[in-house]
């Protein structure tokens, strides 16, 4: 494997995660799921990232979402599947895909040479993923890459995006943190959802979360105002080196000039995305 510069891993898969997510904020989703009777937006949420499992019930959702509380997660599944099959869902969700890359990218920019590149340098990328103990990654390979440069590159980023979530769930657990610390933690560098946005999407409630907070200040890695102290800030940047190394074999593969190619082509990307309002502006914590 080609050794790749410093930092190279975790820009590229922050910028592939961008346009992977624009999915996860979009109407089209809950469009097309709703006109099959799926309504709750929790409900279109863990059936369309979770269809690729097939008929699943609650249990494998918490363990391989890890953020979200069980009890929410059981209020909508295995209910779904008596609404809506999988394959349905996972057809849906590409529908949904195809609306709202072209609304937020335009057109243009959809069909455009830099689309194709982009696509076919995620798929080589995604090659060299690995499957074991990688069941999101695992369960979305399996599906057919779509013909439409757009929609390959989307399904490519979507593989690369569960693949690294996998790996950073092992870190995670190694690191002792559970759902809601992790979350918390997140939160406190600035880089996860506001707490707000976790008791809205995530399920648990605000004195979970506070309690959370707790547990972290007793192990030293918050402080009063719920900020990182410096092993706090020191663990998290221990699990992103963590993480990066569990996810470095696609971009090795990959290699330093077309990763760093990618993450040209992915960032102009997600900043017409984001110019568009693919993103909530409260998002992030």
């Amino acid at each position: 494997m080609e050794t790749l510069p410093e930092g190279a891993v975790r820009r590229c898969a922050h910028r592939v995660n961008s346009v992977h997510s624009t999915v996860y904020f979009s109407p089209d989703v809950r469009r097309e799921l709703g006109a099959l009777g799926v309504e709750h937006h929790r409900a279109v949420y863990f059936a369309s990232r979770s269809a690729a499992f097939g008929r699943v019930g609650p249990g494998v959702v918490t363990a391989t979402f890890h953020s979200f509380k069980h009890d929410l997660v059981a209020e909508h599944l295995p209910r779904v599947w008596d609404v809506v099959t999988p394959d349905q869902v996972l057809a849906a969700r590409l529908r949904a895909a195809d609306t709202t890359l072209r609304r937020v990218l335009g057109d243009e920019l959809v069909v455009s040479p830099e689309m194709a590149e982009a696509a076919a340098l995620a798929l080589r990328a995604a090659e060299a993923c690995e499957r074991a103990a990688r069941p999101l990654y695992s369960a979305h390979a399996d599906l057919p890459v779509p013909d439409a440069p757009h929609l390959a590159l989307w399904h490519a980023t979507t593989l690369l995006r569960e693949h690294r979530g996998d790996g950073h769930l092992m870190a995670l657990t190694r690191a002792g943190l559970d759902p809601v610390e992790a979350l918390v933690s997140h939160t406190a560098a600035g880089r996860g959802m506001s707490l707000e946005w976790l008791v809205r999407t995530r399920g648990w409630s605000m004195a979970e979360l506070t309690a959370g907070q707790d547990r972290l200040r007793a192990r030293g890695l918050l402080d009063a105002d719920a900020r990182l102290t410096e092993a706090g800030a020191t663990l998290r940047e221990e699990l992103e080196t963590e993480t990066d190394r569990l996810d470095t074999a696609p971009y090795a593969h990959l290699g330093a000039a077309a990763t760093a190619r990618l993450t040209e082509l992915v960032r102009a990307f997600t900043a017409t995305a984001v110019a568009a309002g693919a993103f909530p502006a409260d998002l992030n914590g």
